[in-house]
Order: structure tokens, then C-alpha cells, then sequence
């Protein structure tokens, strides 16, 4: 990685699931084109097994992965910073652009366990790929 290599920051509450399978995803899809992290408004204590699971089922790793908090200078380095889910809420320094990811959430309609895990991380999966996408093209 280089000083142009794009970097993003996947933020949840608790950097315990949802963020952190955008990061394994997009560390998977992207093999190392992309500087990727992971970081919580208020970090849990340990990764969600359901999905570590999940990722583990198509490829994506999640080990040396734990919850923390946003680093500032992370935060400053990061190209973009992707929030997911309604709840987490990111005061992005100066200059770096923050886009929303409303994701599914299946326990709405009563989907909860594994289930509920897959259908998150395809959804994730899928904004992962478009993002990835619109890193990797260049800006004329």
C-alpha cells in the first residue's frame, strides 16, 4: 500500500458485527488495493460469534479483529468513512466524505439466529463490492 492507496473506516456502535463484516468483506474483495479499518462509537467487548461465522462460510477473516473505539488519526486518514446501521453517529474531520449504509435488518420481519446473519452480510457484501468499485476507478 501506498500513500494513494484508498483507505476506509467501517463504523458501528459497538464494532462488533455489522462494521466489522464490511471490513473482512472489503479486505476479502479488495486484496490489499484498499487500506481498510474497523471502529465502534461504543465499542463492545468481543466480535459477534453469529458473524464471525457468517464471514467464515464465504472466505472473509476476521481474526486479530476486536472491538475499538475511533481513532482520530485514523478517522483523518481515511478516504471515506461508512457508517453502518441507524444508530452510530460520526463527526467526520475535515475533508473526508461519510456515507450511510441503512442495511437490512431482517429481525423487523422476525428473521433473527443465523438466518438474520446471512441475510446482513449479503446485503453488506453487495455495498462492499460498489464500493470497492468506485475506489478502484479512476477520477479523470
Amino acid at each position: 500500500m501506498t500513500a494513494t492507496t484508498p483507505s476506509v473506516l467501517f463504523v458501528c456502535v459497538r464494532n462488533s458485527g455489522k462494521s466489522q463484516m464490511a471490513a473482512a468483506l472489503m479486505r476479502r474483495d479488495a486484496a490489499g488495493s484498499v487500506r481498510v479499518r474497523s471502529a465502534g462509537t461504543d465499542p463492545g467487548t468481543a466480535l459477534n460469534p453469529l458473524s464471525i461465522q457468517v464471514l467464515g462460510e464465504v472466505g472473509a477473516d476476521t481474526t486479530d479483529e476486536y472491538p475499538k473505539p475511533i481513532d482520530a488519526a485514523v478517522a483523518a486518514q481515511a478516504e471515506v468513512i461508512v457508517v453502518l446501521g441507524r444508530e452510530a453517529r460520526v463527526d467526520p474531520p475535515s475533508g473526508v466524505r461519510v456515507q450511510v449504509w441503512d442495511t437490512d435488518e431482517p429481525s423487523d420481519r422476525g428473521i433473527d439466529g443465523i438466518e438474520r446473519m446471512r441475510i446482513i452480510r449479503d446485503d453488506i457484501a453487495g455495498r462492499v463490492s460498489a464500493l470497492l468499485t468506485e475506489l478502484s476507478t479512476p477520477v479523470h
